[in-house]
């Protein structure tokens, strides 16, 4: 099965080399995503909270590029240098994904740094059958 590329034009375009969404057959992972402003290639400020819901809306942005929707999310895994926050986090989460809907499997990690001073980092995988 071969590795097929996606790109989306509404997100920030890659500072370093690598590609945003790679498909591996019924698979569509996506590359780890920091709130950068797709304009400004800013990182979004106000903290944890802040920088969680531009994630999650460049997320949804892109997903109609890549032929994908939320509920065809299988897991998030979730970076933070700041894990002491992680409620905020977790209450803009929570509000993607109301009650009675089905989220997806979540990791989450506390880590040391994150890439251009980030506070939050989510990566993604979708799965959507043929």
């Amino acid at each position: 099965m071969p590795l097929q590329a996606h790109y989306a034009k509404t997100l920030p375009k890659p500072r370093f080399r690598y590609t945003p969404c790679i498909q591996a057959g019924p698979y569509y992972q996506l590359a780890g995503m920091i709130a950068l402003d797709a304009q400004s290639g800013q990182l979004e400020s106000g903290g944890v909270a802040a920088e969680t819901d531009k994630i999650m809306r460049n997320m949804l942005g892109a997903l109609p590029e890549y032929g994908l929707t939320l509920d065809q999310l299988v897991i998030a895994r979730i970076f933070t240098t700041r894990f002491d926050q992680f409620a905020e986090i977790n209450r803009v989460w929570e509000g993607y994904f109301p009650e009675g809907a089905t989220p997806p499997a979540r990791t989450a990690m506390g880590v040391v740094a994150l890439p251009l001073n980030a506070t939050v980092e989510i990566e993604f995988c979708f799965y959507r059958e043929a």
